[in-house]
């Protein structure tokens, strides 16, 4: 396992948002019955019990198949017992992120994206823009960063994934019904910029490493999804930490630097009183370098909740 899965883990959440503002690819050739039927699914739950204050860790898929019953038991009854929910960052204003993308995702002079590549690598990616629909006239000024992102979640859409369906949508309309404050702990302002400040080595490098491993992607998403649905983080820490990324600048920046700084913010947030749901990428709470590690570090325990 290669670090399509890490980097997916890290950015996910971004793409949801990016992708729709910077073009719209042809649907899929035909209806396929993607959907799964309706399965129990347990995924992992922590909680930090510290003074006046609890707060729970949550790690999500962003793109799920409709079918999964997640949102129940043990995780339903954390997210009823908070007084807010803290996400990666909160869905922005579609114009506003349209426009981030623009000066952030595009570059509007300077190489094309396809002679950034390595020669070896420019005919995987028209292939799999032309599957999802695109031709190089819309995605030949897209930053490399952006490319990758863009084309990964537009697969996975296009063989039933639905980011209506992930958690983090889920969550926030439960929060708007229930009248729960929701914030991020990052602003989508930086969220990008975490990316379009990557190196262009290090952007080439995302690109290279999705383009390999497209021809498997539907079948590690699926792999992941069911190991986050049974609870298997351990599993998961194995996918995301196996193995040595093409690109440690990246892993530096999207991972390791975040996890630090949410475990400051935990750490702070225990100070006063209250009751908070966090919920996160599946890849930032598993591993050595996950939230909880960090916390550990500064003298903070997660508990796995078990249900």
């Amino acid at each position: 396992m290669t670090a399509l899965p890490r980097l997916r883990a890290a950015f996910a959440a971004l793409v949801l948002l990016a992708a729709p503002a910077c073009a719209k690819p042809a649907p899929a050739a035909a209806a396929h019955p993607h959907a799964r039927a309706a399965t129990d699914a347990d995924p992992a739950l922590w909680v930090v019990h510290q003074g006046p204050a609890t707060i729970y860790l949550f790690g999500t898929i962003h793109v799920l198949k409709p079918g999964l019953t997640w949102f129940d038991e043990a995780v339903r009854q954390a997210f009823d017992r908070s007084d807010e929910l803290k996400l990666e960052i909160v869905e922005p204003d579609p114009q506003a992120m349209a426009g981030l993308v623009q000066t952030q995702g595009m570059a509007a002079a300077g190489p094309t994206l396809t002679d950034k590549l390595p020669p070896r690598e420019r005919p995987a990616l028209r292939r799999w823009m032309a599957r999802i629909g695109m031709q190089p006239a819309a995605y030949d000024r897209m930053r490399p960063w952006l490319a990758a992102s863009f084309l990964e979640v537009q697969s996975l859409i296009q063989v039933g994934y639905d980011p209506a369906s992930g958690p983090e949508h889920v969550l926030t309309a439960a929060a708007t019904a229930a009248g729960k404050p929701v914030s991020g702990l990052e602003t989508v302002e930086q969220q990008i910029g975490f990316f379009a400040g990557l190196s262009d080595g290090a952007q080439v490098a995302m690109l290279d490493e999705t383009l390999d491993e497209m021809p498997t992607l539907q079948r590690q998403m699926g792999r992941m999804a069911d190991e986050w649905a049974a609870g298997r983080s351990d599993l998961i820490a194995r996918e995301l930490n196996d193995g040595i990324t093409r690109s440690p600048e990246a892993m530096q920046a999207l991972l390791i630097d975040r996890n630090r700084r949410w475990a400051d913010w935990i750490k702070a947030r225990l100070a006063r009183p209250g009751t908070v749901f966090i919920a996160v990428g599946a890849g930032h709470l598993a591993g050595p370098t996950s939230v909880q590690a960090e916390l550990a570090r500064r003298g903070v325990r997660a508990e796995r909740v078990n249900y």
